[in-house]
């Protein structure tokens, strides 16, 4: 009876040690979630911080494109309201695509383009673009090790019923999977 007790003993602490890492491991995924995303909110904060002055200098050489000073306004307002994965990467591809107008824009005034300001916030603004791509593939690759976990015998059993819900993919714009084309 003795050695009886201590097998089950045995195999209930192992089971409960089991249970332990699981959920521990699930809290560690989703946490790195978390902080992936909140990696990609200071890179977007940042962008969105570097724009008001970008568009200040533009404004200074083309203050005709008022249309296109609005849109950007707009947009990276947007961007500052967003809410949740898909509102948050709807709004900064739209936010993207109004850049690059600007920077169509000042393709027309040379004066600008060589601007010691203009240069340096285009840079700021490369090396925050950069730094962006760089935070959601490390997004992405967190949450597909979470959804694994969430989605993986035996932790999903306990994903379920801890209520561990798989996150959300940070994708990119529509279209942006199919190659440009290029003409000379």
């Amino acid at each position: 009876m003795d050695i009886l007790m201590i097998i089950i003993l045995v195999i209930i602490v192992i089971l409960i040690i089991g249970i332990i890492l699981i959920y521990n491991g699930l809290v560690n995924a989703r946490n790195k979630v978390k902080n992936g995303w909140a990696q990609i909110e200071v890179q977007l904060n940042r962008r969105a911080d570097l724009i008001p002055n970008l568009v200040e200098t533009v404004k200074g050489y083309a203050s005709h494109e008022k249309e296109v000073f609005e849109k950007v306004t707009a947009a990276r307002s947007g961007l500052l309201h967003a809410q949740g994965v898909e509102e948050v990467a709807e709004a900064n591809n739209m936010l993207t695509d109004t850049l690059r107008t600007l920077f169509a824009v000042s393709e027309n005034y040379p004066d600008l383009k060589a601007n010691e300001n203009f240069i340096n916030l285009q840079n700021q603004l490369k090396d925050t673009e950069d730094k962006i791509a760089y935070a959601r593939q490390f997004y992405n690759d967190t949450v597909l090790m979470y959804n694994n976990k969430c989605e993986t015998f035996p932790s999903n059993i306990f994903a379920n019923i801890f209520n561990f819900k798989e996150a959300d993919f940070f994708k990119g714009a529509p279209g942006s999977e199919q190659v440009p084309k290029v003409e000379f």
